[in-house]
């Protein structure tokens, strides 16, 4: 990691995990005067697992407090919950009920991580916030910041990332990015860390059990109304059980005889339908993209080749961006890419660095 002027203040997102403490850890030891925060997003958050995985959970709050009296960092919880249920959970629910699937993660570290996280250091006079995020952030001689992949490609977290601005960049610090996920272990266990063998935290913090489908018929009962499963042409062929408990390419629990296999490939909100066709129809060699965010000082204004990836843990592939003029891009593919689904982030890499990326509109096959 490039280091920036030593003893500047900088504010570590904690969340009682081992990236986040080793993040701290490392910091400290780099010369960083370091103040912990951890974030309260919700009373789910809080309450969602009850052995403490949860970024949230009261164990892991108080995880984070060990670790940071351990090192002798200053800890502070703040309170999140309004913008969390504003921007995550709300849009959450809401996009399932417009038949799409949402990519909550990815709102959480664009809205509070980040750009909440950020407004609220000002007041702890920090000049820079960091995140145990497996990414890194380099810049050229004229000062213009790159986000680029963490060096451990199975941890690599720079796809959620991809809403970070240059201005923003210029106050963040990714200090795992250039280590591996054992090497972070191990330096948990060097410095004396009682979270270095923590379990992974899950992926819905405000999730209890992570049981998603459970939460939306409480929290969102317009999405789990019956209707029909049907084929492109309308033709009826069974009742599915709410919107939101199917997915894009989806080939088990539709409940359907037929002759050959039938896997989900569309979702219509407005006439509240499953539609179902054959493998060949889950893949789309180009999509439609919009509240577009670029790492770039400019935003690209001509067609360019760059590498897309359409959800997280998906490797890239090669495509065509082509921006519209109206704050949207197409985006044609070399090869068709199966399961592409309205809602989930695109993210445009030249090499290992982030271009930008959007959200999936629409699906052309």
């Amino acid at each position: 990691m490039e280091q920036r002027m030593e003893k500047q203040r900088v504010v570590v997102a904690m969340s009682g995990g081992v990236d986040s403490s080793v993040t701290a850890a490392l910091l400290q030891e780099q010369g960083y005067e370091v103040v912990g925060v951890t974030m309260r997003l919700s009373e789910e958050a809080r309450d969602a697992d009850l052995d403490g995985r949860s970024c949230c959970s009261l164990s892991s709050v108080d995880d984070a407090r060990r670790v940071a009296d351990i090192l002798g960092i200053p800890h502070y919880v703040m309170d999140f919950t309004e913008p969390f249920q504003r921007l995550v959970i709300d849009y959450f629910t809401q996009e399932y009920a417009r038949g799409r699937t949402p990519n909550p993660c990815i709102a959480c570290n664009r809205y509070i991580k980040f750009e909440g996280l950020l407004e609220k250091t000002r007041a702890l006079g920090a000049q820079y916030i960091a995140t145990g995020h497996y990414a890194r952030i380099t810049h050229t001689e004229d000062g213009i910041y790159h986000l680029r992949k963490g060096i451990d490609a199975a941890k690599d977290q720079s796809y959620v990332l991809y809403h970070l601005t240059q201005e923003m960049m210029d106050h963040v610090l990714f200090p795992l990015g250039d280590y591996r996920k054992d090497e972070i272990r191990r330096m948990a266990e060097d410095y004396g860390l009682p979270v270095a063998h923590k379990a992974e935290s899950q992926e819905l913090c405000f999730v209890p059990r992570d049981d998603y489908k459970s939460y939306l018929r409480t929290h969102a009962p317009q999405t789990m109304q019956t209707g029909a499963i049907t084929d492109r042409t309308g033709h009826v062929l069974g009742t599915h059980e709410g919107i939101a408990f199917y997915t894009i390419g989806q080939r088990r629990g539709l409940g359907i005889a037929a002759e050959h296999p039938l896997y989900v490939t569309a979702l219509d909100a407005s006439e509240n339908r499953v539609i179902v066709g054959a493998s060949d129809e889950v893949f789309a060699r180009a999509l439609t993209a919009s509240d577009l965010s670029w790492t770039l000082s400019r935003p690209p204004h001509k067609p360019r080749r760059v590498r897309a990836k359409i959800r997280y843990g998906k490797r890239e592939a090669d495509a065509w961006m082509e921006p519209q003029g109206d704050g949207t891009v197409a985006v044609h593919f070399s090869e068709p890419q199966r399961a592409v689904t309205p809602g989930q982030s695109i993210v445009f890499y030249e090499g290992d660095a982030v271009l930008g990326g959007g959200s999936i509109d629409h699906v052309i096959p």
